[in-house]
């Protein structure tokens, strides 16, 4: 019976299968016409690259994928067209002021002999009209603008706020830069407090932390190198590191590592750190995680490896040594005497930590004579009401710092004023 009643409450039981059918639609393909399409490469046929992306979109489904279909008029012939975004992913005013107006506006594109803008690209001389160069060279002005042939790329811009123009005849599409997501403004670190230094931390979009990182170091050599992780939802990072100051040997390890990774999807900095560690059960931390600015700069200086992974607002830094974790980014702030002070201090504090508790079980239950008298007396005086042994109370204090921890982060702010009013009374 209590079998019964633990599966039913933790249980999982497979749920009855719905079959939906989608009401017909124009917009639907055949399969045959379907495998015309190259999977791979933009077709020079306008139908089949539309609806080639209908299907890889979900069209009918997803609301937030929007076409917008127009006709290019160049030297008098009509060229069909259409361009691909996702609303909420774009600035609106950069997609109707730097493509459409360029494209669709009468005004803007000045036929004759006297026009000095496209007397190169179109001429009564020319025998061939090249519409890609003339769209990418004279329509569209924006300062980043790339030519795609292959559908993985576009697909991986448009999700990352681009905008793809694709004519009818060529097999090359112009994704256009067009940005427009909310994103969280630069604030001060949560995590670190700052005492002396730098403000400033890390957010969740990648190009904005790199662009701090470049701020700090004002250097040429500084390399920043984007890559992509995971099968199922490909997310981006950066690889920084200085030129000529770094090991080459470190750089094409963690190269190594991050293209050899077999898994679907990260999320986190933290989540990507798993992977890349060099011993999974090791106690002992090896890369070093950090959401300043300036704490990733210092460690880019010292010949470290940076890892930005975008949506999470920690970096990590490769390799960490033990010292690393007894140093803080203010003591560059300080003099060296009092910096190498507060060094040893946290010294002292990490073989306090860790011997400590061992010692004292050690000393009150095997080793009475290293204690005095008068100091034996008054441990034995204030456990004579206590039932357990001295190494289980040491066990409990351990899990209560942990479940307090855990408590202080879960528990909302405002339930937790009230449980510790609570408290307050229970202690009175």
């Amino acid at each position: 019976m209590i079998k019964n009643i633990f599966n039913n409450v933790f249980g999982y039981s497979e749920k009855q299968d719905y079959n939906f059918i989608l009401p017909n639609s124009s917009n639907n393909i055949d399969d045959a016409e379907f495998e015309k399409v190259d999977k791979e490469v933009v077709s020079t046929s306008l139908k089949d690259n539309l609806e080639y992306l209908k299907v890889k979109y979900n069209m009918l489904i997803n609301s937030d994928i929007k076409t917008r279909e127009f006709t290019l008029s160049i030297q008098k012939k009509k060229y069909p067209a259409f361009i691909l975004y996702i609303d909420g992913m774009i600035n609106s005013n950069s997609i109707n002021d730097f493509v459409l107006k360029p494209i669709l506006l009468k005004n803007s594109i000045k036929m004759g002999e006297n026009s000095k803008a496209t007397e190169v690209t179109i001429s009564k001389k020319t025998d061939k009209f090249d519409l890609e160069n003339f769209l990418y060279s004279n329509l569209i002005p924006q300062n980043s603008v790339s030519k795609e042939n292959e559908f993985k790329n576009i697909i991986s811009k448009v999700n990352s706020g681009f905008c793809a123009l694709f004519a009818d005849g060529l097999n090359t599409c112009l994704c256009i830069e067009t940005k427009g997501f909310k994103t969280r403004s630069i604030t001060q670190p949560i995590t670190e407090a700052v005492v002396k230094g730098s403000h400033e931390g890390f957010v969740e979009e990648l190009r904005t932390n790199t662009s701090m990182l470049r701020k700090i170091v004002n250097n040429e050599k500084l390399i920043i190198e984007e890559s992509e992780v995971g099968d199922l939802n490909k997310t981006r990072i950066a690889i920084c590191y200085l030129k000529d100051i770094t090991n080459d040997d470190l750089v094409a390890e963690i190269k190594y590592r991050f293209n050899n990774l077999k898994i679907d999807y990260v999320l986190s900095s933290n989540q990507l750190e798993q992977f890349v560690k060099d011993s999974i059960t090791s106690a002992f931390p090896q890369t070093i995680s950090t959401e300043r600015p300036d704490k990733a700069s210092n460690y880019l200086m010292l010949g470290r490896v940076v890892i930005l992974v975008n949506g999470s607002p920690f970096s990590i830094i490769l390799p960490a040594a033990l010292v690393d974790f007894l140093t803080s980014p203010e003591d560059f702030n300080l003099n060296y005497h009092y910096a190498n002070f507060l060094k040893i201090l946290r010294g002292l504090a990490l073989v306090c930590a860790l011997l400590v508790p061992g010692m004292y079980v050690a000393i009150t239950m095997f080793h009475y004579e290293l204690i005095p008298s008068e100091l034996l007396f008054a441990i034995v005086a204030s456990r004579e009401a206590i039932p357990f042994p001295i190494i289980f109370e040491i066990i409990i204090m351990e899990i209560c710092f942990e479940l307090i921890q855990e408590a202080s982060i879960r528990v909302p702010s405002s339930f937790s004023t009230t449980v510790g009013i609570i408290r307050c009374f229970n202690i009175r």
